[in-house]
């Protein structure tokens, strides 16, 4: 389990992450998502003991990460930009993870071998993005780590690939309950992923909440009536988002789903729908609700 305590970190003039909390169950595949510029990296970077939080506390399975090596050696971060050894081979650069992760497996690299297909005695500085984004996650995938945490994971993978990698981390969390945070702007993939999501907005974290339960308390809803009604019918419900579409009104709304309804109701509604919400949605009606709202703009 990753849990952070009320942390921040503090960078000349910016205040990075300001008092956050988060709680990564283990087996868990946890989305982190936010505004650009929102602080979804530096939180990473402290998670994982790149960074020591200038206050707060950060455990991983109880044992606090900065400079814990043996803690460490069962975590891998893929970050956003990736780095290799210059000159290293990937057949080099598995042997030095052989050295520095005691569970490395090497039947399991050898069936990856299979599954990515790239020549690994050639030098990864010398392959294009996208495959060298393979190799991160077959180097990371072989070493078996019991925490796996990746900054935009997918980023240069051709369709095929972006799905046997996430059906490759599924299968760790299903068979060994491998612990994932993920941090994208890809909602999309997030949605298909995650059972857990948190929303971090200039470094805070304004919402952490299971994807079943965050999709059960906003609702899209179409609405028709027969004559004109005053706005008294939305008095009592928590509306994110307003639009009129000819005589349909489609509103978002926050609340439980049957006191909205019932309240609509009550003035006998001639169209009634409840809509499916995409997390990419959830996201932006979320965000206006604290002001990083979409604009109307005219080019």
């Amino acid at each position: 389990m990753i849990e952070a305590k009320n942390i921040s970190k503090h960078f000349e003039d910016l205040d990075a992450l300001k008092n956050v909390d988060i709680h990564v169950n283990k087996g868990s595949i946890y989305g982190l998502v936010g505004s650009n510029g929102a602080g979804k990296t530096t939180l990473i970077k402290t998670l994982v003991g790149v960074y020591k939080q200038d206050k707060g506390e950060v455990f991983i399975d109880g044992e606090e990460v900065f400079e814990n090596t043996e803690l460490k050696s069962r975590v891998i971060f893929i970050p956003d930009a990736l780095y290799f050894f210059s000159q290293y081979s990937i057949k080099n650069m598995a042997k030095f993870y052989k050295r520095i992760y005691e569970s490395w497996n090497n039947e399991r690299y050898e069936k990856l071998k299979e599954a990515f297909n790239i020549d690994e005695n050639k030098k990864v500085h010398r392959l294009s993005k996208g495959m060298q984004r393979q190799v991160a996650f077959w180097l990371a995938l072989s070493a078996m780590p019991d925490v796996l945490i990746l900054d935009e994971p997918l980023d240069g993978l051709d369709p095929v690939m972006r799905q046997k990698v996430k059906n490759l981390i599924i299968q760790d969390v299903a068979e060994r309950e491998m612990t994932v945070l993920i941090s994208s702007h890809n909602l999309r993939e997030l949605e298909d992923l995650c059972d857990h999501i948190g929303i971090l907005h200039k470094g805070s974290l304004i919402l952490e909440k299971e994807l079943d339960d965050l999709k059960s308390d906003i609702h899209k809803i179409q609405v028709a009536f027969k004559g004109e009604i005053s706005d008294e019918i939305l008095q009592n419900v928590n509306v994110l988002y307003e639009e009129q579409r000819g005589s349909i009104r489609l509103i978002i709304v926050r609340g439980k789903k049957e006191n909205i309804l019932n309240q609509i109701n009550k003035y006998n509604p001639v169209i009634l729908d409840i809509l499916p919400l995409t997390l990419e949605e959830i996201f932006i009606y979320e965000m206006g609700d604290v002001g990083y709202e979409i604009k109307n703009i005219i080019f």
